[in-house]
């Protein structure tokens, strides 16, 4: 009753203040992605195989940058500059471009509804989909993340991700004469616990990616191998940015741009394949 009490009071208090058309904010999130990666019985030398995690690490290292009014935000990634003496500006595998997350996405919480312009190996896509409402399950437990009082809430959600073993695997001996069905799936599916922090201080719907739909920002995110955490908010910036929908690309809704990249991954497989599988080291 008093976990009730106090959050109605929170919200009611700081909704005086954010009812402003103009009203506006900015968040910073990092982002860290956990991929595994298998060397197999490769004879890669120890320095190489550092040099190579090291550079995977960094690739799933991610800065990004909310900016939020009351109905609408806008995702996107900071630019990292690439260091010095670094090759390819710390590229590793990523899921980002085979998901398609990797471009700005922009959320209207009001239609439900988002976009993002994507670049998938040289074509670009505009994905426009409906949010998916997760069933969050709200709890009295809380922490203090920077100096907002957070509160935990759950929910299960199915995600599809890109098997990059499938990709860089080379193939064992007879293996191209195996049906298909019997050969490693482009894309893994599997339902995680999802569990977010959220503030009631800032009662929005807003969330980094694709998250919305608490009674307050959400200030973190982790599934079963991301974790996103907000580390700076700023409240009516000074400097506005106009929240604008993307608009160019070829239109598709997120099943249909899955699709089109579970083809490109069965392209890129077989290109790697027809290469002699160089390249070190195979993901999964």
């Amino acid at each position: 009753m008093k976990y009730t009490w106090l959050l109605g009071m929170f919200i009611t208090s700081i909704s005086i203040n954010m009812h402003a058309q103009d009203f506006q904010g900015k968040a910073i999130y990092q982002s860290k992605t956990q991929v595994n990666f298998d060397f197999g019985n490769r004879n890669i030398p120890e320095d190489r195989k550092k040099e190579m995690l090291e550079r995977i690490k960094r690739a799933n290292e991610k800065t990004y940058v909310l900016n939020f009014n009351k109905t609408a935000s806008i995702y996107k990634e900071e630019e990292k500059l690439e260091q010095p003496g670094e090759r390819g500006g710390g590229r590793g595998p990523r899921f980002g471009a085979m998901t398609g997350t990797d471009g700005d996405l922009y959320k209207n919480i009001q239609e439900r509804r988002y976009l993002v312009k994507n670049e998938l190996l040289g074509k670009i896509f505009l994905i426009d989909d409906e949010l998916q409402a997760l069933d969050w399950k709200m709890g009295s437990e809380s922490k203090q993340i920077g100096n907002y009082m957070a509160f935990k809430a759950t929910a299960t959600k199915t995600i599809k991700r890109p098997n990059m073993r499938a990709i860089f695997r080379r193939p064992g001996r007879g293996e191209e004469s195996k049906d298909s069905e019997t050969k490693e799936e482009e894309f893994t599916i599997k339902e995680v616990e999802i569990v977010a922090w959220y503030t009631p201080e800032i009662p929005i719907n807003h969330g980094p990616g694709l998250y919305w739909g608490l009674p307050g920002l959400i200030l973190a995110i982790n599934d079963d191998i991301t974790t996103i955490i907000c580390s700076e908010i700023t409240l009516n910036p000074s400097d506005k940015i106009e929240l604008k929908a993307p608009n160019k690309g070829k239109r598709v809704t997120q099943e249909e741009y899955d699709t089109i990249a579970q083809e490109k991954m069965k392209e890129m497989r077989e290109n790697f394949r027809n290469r002699g599988g160089r390249g070190g080291g195979r993901p999964n």
